[in-house]
């Protein structure tokens, strides 16, 4: 599932590389022309859509799954409760016997962790299909959701989120997720339920990232700003969007900002993935130099 996003993407990829059959499902044809053209069968439909991903799992080894929950829907839970359902759902009527699921740190917990939630009650409903094989991978927050704070930046010159500054919190690459997902779908090692959180290679605060990131893109003094909870989902709606997502995002900020979202293991060794967010702001610089550009041609032109 997700083939066409951060983390699906680069599982396929790396499994088409290893000789893998590869079966990669998405909504839209066009978006999965790239790995149709590298030797992967594709499926489209909707993710919400039992039967289509029963049908899509059916005859698989195994199969990654993901809430590719859309922001923009008016009841967030309801369609990440909907989605999660029809995984579920299909996993049990295909057969597939090993499930690598994406879920979050902070899926033990059932509540007041906003967006969260809807995670921990999808490892539920996997956790209780009987006789499959699943491997929970839990990371911490994804270096490319910086990717989003780009514009920001560009308009406003700083970073900004409703995280306190000061709080150290692990942070990885979608990429060391995926090299994880792509080594367990292929070697398939594990019985039972398994739980893998991925840390990165150390904790980060807001601060320390713009620090870094400012000193990538050429603004060395690019600071972090901490905006009211009011305020973030305010400007979460005036981007597009719902409300329902808004205000689940600000829940999830408050559980970072009071430590109720951390790690249960440590960084262990299968824990601590190896890319550093230095390495990783190379690739945001270029985006923002991307941007930079392109507003620069809209402008003069």
């Amino acid at each position: 599932m997700g083939a066409t996003g951060h983390t699906g993407a680069k599982i396929a990829q790396r499994l088409l590389k290893s000789g893998a059959k590869v079966r990669a499902l998405g909504r839209t044809e066009s978006k999965l022309a790239a790995l149709r053209s590298a030797g992967a069968e594709v499926r489209t439909g909707d993710v919400a859509d039992a039967g289509f991903l029963a049908e899509a799992f059916r005859g698989a080894d195994a199969a990654y799954t993901l809430l590719a929950t859309d922001r923009h829907a008016p009841d967030y839970a309801e369609r990440q409760a909907r989605e999660g359902e029809a995984i579920a759902g299909a996993v049990r009527d295909s057969g597939v016997s090993h499930v690598v699921a994406l879920s979050s740190l902070g899926a033990n917990l059932h509540e007041a962790t906003g967006v969260i939630a809807g995670l921990h009650a999808q490892e539920g409903r996997l956790q209780r299909i009987a006789g499959i094989n699943l491997l929970l991978l839990r990371p911490a927050s994804f270096f490319e959701n910086f990717f989003e704070a780009l514009d920001v930046v560009r308009h406003m010159g700083v970073l900004a989120d409703s995280v306190a500054p000061d709080i150290a919190m692990p942070m990885v690459a979608a990429d060391d997720i995926a090299a994880v997902a792509a080594k367990a779908l292929m070697e398939r090692d594990w019985s039972g339920i398994a739980v893998q959180e991925l840390l990165g290679p150390r904790d980060l605060s807001q601060a320390e990232v713009a620090r870094i990131l400012g000193q990538r893109i050429g603004q060395p003094d690019l600071h972090y700003v901490q905006l009211p909870d009011a305020d973030m989902a305010d400007a979460l709606v005036g981007a597009g969007l719902s409300a329902s997502f808004a205000d689940l995002y600000v829940e999830m900020t408050r559980a970072f900002n009071a430590n109720r979202v951390h790690p249960l293991a440590g960084c262990a060794t299968r824990s601590c993935t190896p890319t550093t967010f230095e390495d990783f702001a190379g690739e945001l610089a270029g985006a923002y130099a991307a941007l930079l550009s392109c507003h620069k041609f809209v402008k003069t032109n």
